[in-house]
């Protein structure tokens, strides 16, 4: 199964003068998965609901594989949707639930037998075939639902927080079948998601929304490593980045705010230990590791520490940290400051 390539120009979007998406630009290449991340209400179904022509846009245009389809059906547009809800047919069995958007299509009875067991050969659901969705367990149901994506054999797919409902050690599991699943078909994926760790292992790109707009797009690694503005710095990662002022680290005054992954982070209960000074406000053993906040300067710091770590509320630490780690923003506009290079 080939990809296609998907172009969204200038996108915007409003209900009831309210706008959902402002502008969006977002390029989504042959056979590429491009994960849309953002807080509820930021704009990310309604992105898909104009790809899959379940709604229009006011404003921008919509191109898949090279042609425009603001005016195309969602039949013609040859997309397929994964949504956050099953949404299988109780009294149908997997075979008829995978066999139905080609029945309705009118493929002939040979090649949807052909193409049913294909899919399920795929998704392993062979085995199941017979069942009917009350049988299955949520992830089975999960994979019932790409595989009737999967038989129509469109041009893009677009998910839409499909594992949400989920436990999480399942959704683990599904998580890593569905990444295996792209690498072997190299088709065109549109993943919505609230979760940051599905964007980060899933997709070969991801995009920031925020209020409609794109805040930021790049690879899981830029995103983490290189965010674009305090927002997105935020936004990505667990626990969430610590984002103070230049004082609290012991730094010059300024018109910015400083930020410090978590990791980069060093916590020390040693007697004369290098470092800024600072007391234990809440230590969380997480299993492999221990999360430990500190406050210090009127600030509270995450960071990740051995899971050994152990101490009582209102211990004295020190902090350090290698400055070439810290990241700088404007705290007016919240921009990322690019330091100067030499020379």
């Amino acid at each position: 199964m080939a990809g296609v390539r998907l172009e969204l120009e200038s996108l915007a979007k409003s209900y009831g003068g309210v706008p959902a998406l402002r502008g969006v630009s977002l390029s989504v290449g042959d056979g590429k998965l491009v994960a849309v991340v953002g807080p509820s209400g930021c704009g990310k179904s309604t992105l898909l609901s104009l790809v899959a022509g379940l709604d229009a846009p006011d404003a921008g245009v919509i191109r898949i594989d090279g042609r425009v389809v603001n005016d195309l059906s969602p039949r013609e547009r040859d997309v397929a949707m994964v949504f956050q809800s099953y949404a299988l047919y109780p009294h149908m069995t997997v075979r008829r639930n995978l066999a139905f958007p080609l029945d309705v299509a009118g493929v002939p009875r040979r090649e949807i037998a052909a193409r049913v067991e294909e899919v399920a050969a795929l998704l392993g659901l062979a085995p199941l075939l017979d069942r009917r969705p009350a049988a299955l367990s949520g992830g089975q149901r999960q994979r019932v639902a790409l595989g009737r994506a999967l038989v129509r054999r469109p041009k893009v797919f677009l998910l839409d927080e499909p594992l949400s409902n989920l436990d999480a050690a399942l959704r683990l599991g599904v998580r890593a079948e569905l990444k295996k699943l792209h690498e072997r078909l190299g088709a065109t994926f549109v993943y919505v998601t609230h979760d940051q760790a599905e964007a980060m292992t899933l997709a070969d790109r991801i995009a920031v929304l925020r209020d409609g707009a794109l805040e930021q797009v790049g690879t899981p690694r830029e995103i983490y490593g290189a965010p674009a503005t305090a927002f997105v710095a935020r936004f990505v990662g667990t626990p969430p980045v610590n984002l103070v002022a230049p004082e609290v680290l012991g730094l010059p005054e300024g018109p910015i705010d400083v930020a410090l992954r978590p990791e980069d982070l060093r916590v020390s209960r040693e007697a004369g230990a290098a470092g800024l000074a600072a007391r234990v406000w809440l230590v969380e053993p997480m299993g492999s590791e221990t999360w430990v906040t500190v406050e210090r300067a009127g600030a509270r710091l995450v960071a990740r520490c051995e899971a050994a770590f152990d101490a009582p509320p209102g211990a004295p630490v020190r902090l350090g940290f290698d400055p070439r780690r810290l990241q700088r923003f404007e705290r007016e506009t919240g921009r990322r400051v690019v330091p100067d290079r030499p020379g």
